[in-house]
């Protein structure tokens, strides 16, 4: 074969390829084609932001601790404690006996001013009566005025000494009460310094009540703060492992410690003890302020990816198809199961309810009627 033969035969498949090439491309579908023949990548539902009236709190944590503890003390001494009848824990009414005392050394005291009682009375009526006759012998000039003034003084000084020993039989009987230890309240046993067979001192603490069982929280929080709340505003307590407890503030403290410049809040916690609480455990306290409304969406809707939030809207909708749009979202307080949106979508855009996380910017999808 001649060269140049070589040479009409190179061009010739050269616009053979050409040829072809050209009518491939002619025949090949476009993209858009391509994209509305294609398979949707999730079926979704679409759901609207909301405006919501979204709860002003506050947080911050405490302790659950007594209402108030009633010390309960001897109020006699020396005197050996003959039995114990309450322990650490037990519930107890107004009144009751917790522990008593020996009382064999107090009803020998008592017998004592008992007969001493007697004998000034003894002594009283005979100075009565002494007195009595020299008021009447004076008017006839047989005693002298100085003599009735001494009988007479000597009926005071009788009657002085009945009222001497009144008082020392009264102390005696009031130390044969104080020898059983009472309630002061209705509550629970704290704690018990009460030993039986030991010697109390006057004075010493024998037992803790924790009055009417009656718990509450105090809570800290900073000088800004304090500023926001008041007495009555409700109060969720959070105990971790026990549960929440819902109750109000009592009052919040006067001043600020000096130190940290933070202040205590006081609630109340009715139901306490029947949830299970116990003074000492830790809470975190969450004060419901007031209300305002806000943009909000279910936490579903979310997508969180590199550290940021995100949405997805519905674009170019036809019929039960659609293509969505990745935008990023600022989000604010949460509640319940919904989270505000500060920025990036509006009431009027249509969102993918959930499955966010599936998605990427520009998928089609097929749209699910509610």
């Amino acid at each position: 074969m001649t060269k140049r033969n070589s040479g009409i035969l190179v061009l010739a498949l050269v616009l053979i390829i050409g040829i072809t090439m050209i009518i491939s491309h002619r025949n090949k579908p476009s993209s858009s084609a391509i994209k509305s023949t294609e398979n949707p990548s999730l079926s979704v539902s679409l759901i609207q932001p909301e405006t919501t009236n979204i709860p002003i709190t506050l947080t911050t944590n405490g302790s659950i601790a007594a209402w108030q503890e009633a010390i309960i003390g001897a109020e006699i001494g020396e005197l050996r404690l003959n039995e114990v009848n309450a322990q650490i824990g037990e519930k107890v009414k107004k009144g009751q006996v917790l522990a008593s005392f020996s009382t064999e050394s107090v009803l020998i005291d008592i017998a004592h001013s008992r007969a001493a009682l007697l004998e000034a009375e003894a002594n009283q009526s005979d100075a009565k009566i002494n007195a009595e006759r020299a008021n009447k012998v004076s008017i006839s000039g047989a005693l002298s005025s100085q003599q009735v003034d001494q009988y007479k003084t000597l009926y005071k000084t009788a009657n002085a000494k009945v009222e001497l020993a009144k008082a020392q039989l009264n102390a005696q009987l009031l130390r044969l009460k104080y020898t059983q230890v009472l309630a002061s309240d209705d509550g629970v046993i704290s704690s018990s310094n009460a030993t039986l067979g030991a010697v109390a001192t006057k004075g010493q603490e024998l037992f803790r009540l924790i009055r009417q069982n009656r718990l509450e929280w105090r809570g800290e929080v900073t000088a800004e703060e304090i500023t926001q709340l008041k007495p009555g505003i409700k109060v969720t307590v959070k105990v971790p492992n026990v549960g929440n407890v819902e109750g109000s503030i009592r009052f919040l403290a006067p001043t600020l410690n000096i130190q940290n410049r933070n202040g205590l809040v006081y609630v109340d916690l009715p139901n306490a003890t029947a949830n299970g609480l116990r003074a000492g455990m830790f809470g975190r306290g969450e004060f419901h302020i007031d209300y305002s409304k806000g943009l909000t969406i279910p936490q579903e809707a979310i997508s969180m990816r590199d550290g940021f939030s995100y949405v997805f809207i519905l674009t170019n909708q036809t019929k039960d198809r659609g293509y969505v749009k990745q935008v990023k979202v600022q989000l604010g307080r949460k509640f319940d199961n919904k989270l505000e949106i500060l920025s990036g979508i509006t009431t009027n855009d249509y969102l993918v309810a959930s499955g966010a996380a599936f998605l990427t910017d520009g998928d089609n999808v097929r749209i699910i009627t509610q």
